[in-house]
């Protein structure tokens, strides 16, 4: 990990499909034995149960499986339980199906065919304090137990459990939210994939001013991604900012000499995803920099990065830590838009939320506090006017991959601190 981004830096091999399954299994291995005894304990969690069905798994669960179970096989149940006195955790798996080993086999359906039956006798066996289900008004990644799901699995529990159920909301976000030192390991080499490409579609190999458009760009990256046999989460963004011209133009609009371009891009590697916006600018013919204006913009969309990584705290809310960065940015004269979000199994992941691009006032999904241990995807935008440009307004929007350690916030594989330059000619 590193603050400083490389300047046009190359796509680095892609893992053979066989070696990512090792490094995938390898990572969940670490993090079943790792972080569910330490999320069980710090939400005081006797037991676990998480419910999913074919084509159909929860969030929580799809990050379970392994690298060879591409989908829950029928319905697959996971148990954790916590026996106490610093035993190991037991996980189990109620399914016709292994799961590569990383639960043992707690179902025979040959002597107990009714799948939730065998779940109740596993809980009456273990007489667990509460019990963890997947149901969340607040989220949807620990809202992962269907109602059908939920009226088997309760219809089949002894009555006197059923006060005892409890909602794993906390549970899955803090699995979801938290890295390990070998995801940490591998994540700043995905997110150079991501900058590699990027460097590729902001460069002459991609765009020739006067005749690519931003759609072209688009789809340019969608086999570009395909081609290198990963995936694209969303769908990339590219859009044009142009003197004298109001918004953003996308579409058919056609990358000319003197336009600001803005990119938004993001791809799924080895299980964790990028969210990644960067900023060029097409030189014309007589150009060998960008306008200072335009460069003064991006200094201050970095300023405002700054205001941001200095107000991460352990333990407070995302809205708190909005407030705060807002008012540092504000006190120096920015004009600040902050929406950032946590990044790790998800492009948009578990955890708490730092602003939203249409409310800078806090809301409800930034109440939840921010943990040491996870990483984000630093998302915002300065506004500032370009001289160069008869003063008109311009949105400078950047979005780099950070972790945060507890104490201090660092870029992945760095940030953005200068335009990249595109040739007219």
């Amino acid at each position: 990990m590193n603050n400083a981004e490389a300047a046009s830096p190359e796509v680095p091999p892609i893992l053979s499909m066989r070696d990512r399954a090792q490094v995938v299994n390898e990572i969940l291995a670490d993090r079943l034995e790792t972080i569910i005894p330490e999320i069980m304990r710090e939400q005081k969690v006797s037991m676990w149960v998480l419910t999913a069905r074919e084509y159909f798994e929860s969030p929580v669960v799809a990050t379970m499986l392994n690298a060879e179970s591409l989908h829950a096989r029928r319905r697959t149940i996971l148990i954790f339980f916590d026996p106490g006195d610093g035993k190991p955790i037991e996980r189990l798996t109620v399914s016709r199906y292994g799961l590569g080993g990383m639960f043992d086999p707690a179902w025979n359906p040959d002597k107990e065919p009714d799948q939730w039956k065998a779940v109740a006798d596993i809980i009456a066996e273990r007489d667990p304090a509460n019990i963890a289900i997947n149901t969340s008004e607040l989220t949807a990644f620990a809202d992962g137990m269907t109602l059908s799901q939920y009226n088997q699995f309760t219809a089949a529990l002894p009555e006197k459990y059923k006060s005892r159920l409890v909602s794993g909301e906390g549970l899955s976000i803090r699995w979801l939210e938290t890295r390990t030192p070998r995801e940490l390991e591998i994540y700043p080499g995905i997110l150079r994939v991501a900058h590699g490409i990027i460097a590729e579609a902001f460069s002459r190999k991609v765009i020739t001013p006067g005749k690519t458009t931003a759609e072209d760009v688009v789809w340019w990256y969608r086999q570009r991604v395909n081609d290198l046999g990963l995936k694209a989460w969303f769908q990339p963004s590219i859009a044009i900012q142009r003197e004298g011209a109001e918004g953003m133009l996308e579409g058919d609009e056609i990358i000319q000499p003197g336009d600001m371009l803005w990119t938004d891009f993001g791809i799924t590697y080895l299980r964790l995803n990028t969210d990644t916006q960067h900023l060029a600018y097409v030189l014309k013919p007589d150009e060998t920099q960008a306008p200072e204006g335009l460069r003064a913009g991006i200094a201050a969309a970095n300023r405002v990065q700054d205001a941001l990584l200095s107000s991460y705290k352990t333990g407070a809310s995302g809205n708190d830590v909005l407030k705060v960065a807002r008012a540092k940015a504000i006190a120096e004269g920015l004009d600040p838009s902050i929406y950032t979000h946590p990044l790790g199994y998800h492009g948009h992941a578990a955890g708490t939320a730092i602003g939203f691009w249409d409310n800078q006032n806090g809301d409800e999904r930034g109440d939840y506090p921010i943990h040491a241990g996870t990483t984000w995807s630093i998302e915002l935008a300065a506004y500032d006017k370009v001289p160069e440009w008869n003063n008109q307004r311009v949105e400078f929007r950047l979005e780099e991959n950070a972790y945060f350690d507890g104490s201090k916030v660092t870029f992945l594989d760095g940030r953005q601190t200068e335009l990249t330059l595109i040739p007219s000619d």
